[in-house]
């Protein structure tokens, strides 16, 4: 019945996505292997088994699986709780709970594993919907309802599988038939990874008794997929950051690695310009202590990505773990096993050595494409190495800030020069909020968090940097005595300024540079440089300041021909709609810009704060090597 109502859309959908782009197709004579299929086949146990035999990192997350397994006993089944529009909170919840408790069966057979994941398993096919006017819900509960199934499926008494199935196929799959819930099918976003993911794994688990809805669903999403993975081009750079490409860019690895599992090829998606080298990305966005580069809508610090154990796999480079083995040694459990992915770190990472991680060999990281970042460092294994990190492409993007230009900046153990990243969408959106239009003059841009007068950049006559302007990084250098990147910004200020450049270099290992070359327009032009810090902030004198922050110092210092006004600026927001910035200040200086004004201001962020110490300064911007 499904099949007959929703035929037409469908082949509406699949001729649009066939426009786009041509891929091998699974075809109706493929031989679908018995459950469990999606993964992690029967009997591939014994290769997670040897892996933890002898590794005590390996064995630490296995146990903390378990052992929240065991927390789980007690804990109610999940209840149709919607949060403003939103049921994500309760799948994502479920997927955790269903795909450790089903790891957790698979690895010890112990039947109260099975048994409770079960009770969950039936209570969210109960719900009277999976809420799919908010898709990514339906997704991610269709993928954790698909991973129960089919990992117990063995297991299950014949009513339960009745009932999940049919939730799968009803609640899950039926309803991305229907074009007023299928627009993330056309879109080049996360929600394209994760809704093409959750809906193979829907299509996986029920093939034998729906195989030509399944195989439909499958080559719609082989074919649909493609989209977000042209963003990947050039080099890697994830356009939304690295709190998206934790989201995106693991259930595009989760669509893959399915795929590949049970046809035997990737259908031409790992071999996407960009896509496998997203991993150096990932690993140069984490700063020098674990926490990420935050920019864009990101939550601050950072966590272990199973991802990055796949990608690792694949080109054979256990180096890319360097992070995520520093995470799972260091840290607590009980922060690893809020990850609801962290059962597919053990199947990735399977039969990679620990011990065999070794820190990268690159300490500098560019890649372009819509959102450029250039990252650097002195060290990956000194936690007081200088880390900086900066941010060009447009506003414009998903889930960008105007924050174009801006940096972030650690040494001696400190963030000196942060981003607040994002604000919680709910909060907003609960107040009325239109924080998805991306207009010059939207309301998105009123929100404290999102645009230019928060971020570690310049603004200019108190004015927005402009949405529809982009910033290409220009030029770079890894040399470790100089290494350097440098934007054209000229584009997000276009009818503020003539021109605007920026370059950011970290100088013989010992301190950083940002010079900023500028040609004003024929009238008279207030120019504002700021840093956002989480530091106290002293002014010192007519072109420098103090930063202290637990105990360590920063430098401060202006360079440049016009008079300044060292300046800081409260983070409070302006409206109740904000999140408030408790212990965060804005610091740099504001000049006025004669008519046609064309000239450069540096400043230097020296660790240690010396005030007398002398530092050399490179000059123009043209000509750093």
């Amino acid at each position: 019945m499904i099949k007959k109502l929703c035929g037409s859309a469908l082949v509406c959908l699949l001729t649009c996505l066939l426009a786009h782009a041509q891929h091998d197709s699974v075809g109706p004579s493929v031989k679908m292997p018995g459950h469990p299929r999606i993964l992690w086949l029967q009997g591939e146990e014994k290769n997670v088994k040897q892996t933890l035999h002898g590794d005590a990192i390996w064995q630490k997350v296995h146990n903390s699986i378990l052992a929240e397994c065991d927390a789980l006993q007690s804990v109610p089944a999940l209840e149709r709780k919607v949060i403003g529009r939103r049921l994500l909170g309760v799948s994502r919840e479920c997927l955790r709970r269903v795909f450790f408790l089903s790891y957790a069966w698979r690895m010890t057979g112990n039947k109260q594993y099975m048994q409770r994941a079960e009770k969950e398993l039936l209570a969210v096919s109960r719900f009277s919907d999976w809420n799919p006017s908010h898709f990514l819900d339906v997704a991610e509960m269709t993928m954790a309802v698909a991973i129960g199934y089919d990992w117990l499926h063995n297991a299950l008494p014949a009513a339960s599988k009745n009932i999940i199935r049919e939730a799968i196929l009803k609640k899950g799959i039926a309803p991305s038939l229907e074009p007023r819930n299928s627009g993330w099918l056309r879109v080049s976003n996360n929600w394209n990874q994760v809704c093409n993911a959750g809906m193979l794994y829907g299509a996986l688990a029920i093939y034998e008794s729906e195989p030509e809805l399944a195989l439909q669903i499958i080559n719609r999403g082989i074919r649909s997929i493609d989209l977000p993975m042209e963003d990947y081009h050039p080099d890697g750079a994830y356009p939304e950051g690295y709190g998206y490409w934790g989201y995106g860019t693991s259930f595009n690895v989760l669509f893959i690695s399915a795929v590949e599992k049970l046809f035997g090829k990737d259908f031409g998606l790992v071999s996407k310009p960009g896509f496998l080298q997203t991993a150096d990305y990932l690993e140069h966005v984490t700063g020098a202590w674990g926490d990420s580069f935050n920019y864009s809508d990101a939550g601050g610090g950072g966590g272990v990505q199973p991802a990055m154990f796949w990608f690792a796999a694949r080109r054979k480079q256990p180096s890319l773990l360097w992070v995520e083995r520093s995470r799972l040694e260091s840290e607590k459990s009980t922060r690893h096993v809020r990850n609801r992915l962290l059962p597919a770190l053990m199947l990735w990472g399977n039969g990679i050595s620990m011990k065999s991680v070794a820190p990268p060999a690159a300490t500098f990281w560019t890649g372009n494409g819509k959102s450029p970042v250039a990252l650097m460092r002195t060290s990956w294994t000194d936690s007081l190495a200088i880390y900086v990190g900066l941010k060009a492409g447009s506003p414009a993007v998903n889930h960008a800030h105007m924050d174009v230009g801006s940096f972030i900046m650690e040494a001696d153990g400190v963030r000196w020069g942060m981003d607040f990243g994002m604000q919680d969408y709910n909060s907003l959106e609960q107040k009325g909020v239109k924080i998805w239009d991306k207009g010059q003059y939207a309301q998105r841009w009123q929100v404290f968090r999102y645009n230019n007068f928060a971020h570690s950049t310049l603004t200019i006559n108190d004015s927005l940097q402009r949405v529809k302007g982009n910033a290409p990084i220009t030029r770079y250098s890894d040399k470790p005595a100089f290494m350097h990147a440098i934007c054209d910004l000229s584009g997000v200020y276009d009818g503020q300024l003539q021109k605007a450049t920026r370059g950011i270099a970290v100088v013989n290992k010992e301190y950083v540079v940002v010079r900023d070359e500028v040609e004003a327009p024929a009238k008279a032009t207030k120019l504002r440089w700021t840093l956002l810090t989480p530091a106290n902030v002293k002014i010192t004198g007519s072109k420098t300041a103090e930063l202290t922050k637990n105990g360590k110092k920063l430098l401060l210092k202006v360079d440049a021909p016009l008079n300044v006004q060292m300046k800081t600026w409260t983070t409070t927001p302006p409206h109740d709609y904000d999140a408030p910035n408790p212990g965060t200040v804005l610091t740099g200086f504001e000049v006025d810009l004669p008519p046609g004004y064309k000239g450069s201001f540096t400043v230097v962020l020296a660790p240690g704060g010396d005030q007398n110490k002398t530092y050399d300064l490179p000059g123009a911007l043209a000509n750093w090597p």
